[in-house]
């Protein structure tokens, strides 16, 4: 029986340091292209997951009165 080596688990947001370490020289245009439109659709994502957590927090705090004046 062959055991099949552990995958190393990558730590929270260690792909998106490594993305921006990355060598922008050995990309042509259109792939530079891609790659904007791709981290523009991370950035609508993330501002996304924000706006819902700021909505809980809103909903949250309405219904147990927290407001502070």
């Amino acid at each position: 029986m062959s055991e099949e080596p552990a995958s190393t688990r990558l730590q929270r947001g260690q792909t998106l340091h490594e993305a921006a370490r990355e060598d922008l020289e050995l990309y042509g245009v259109e792939e530079l292209e891609e790659r904007i439109a791709a981290l523009q659709a991370e950035i609508a994502r993330t501002q996304a997951q924000i706006d819902k957590r700021h909505a809980t927090r809103s909903a949250a705090d309405a219904l147990f009165n927290f407001k502070q004046d």
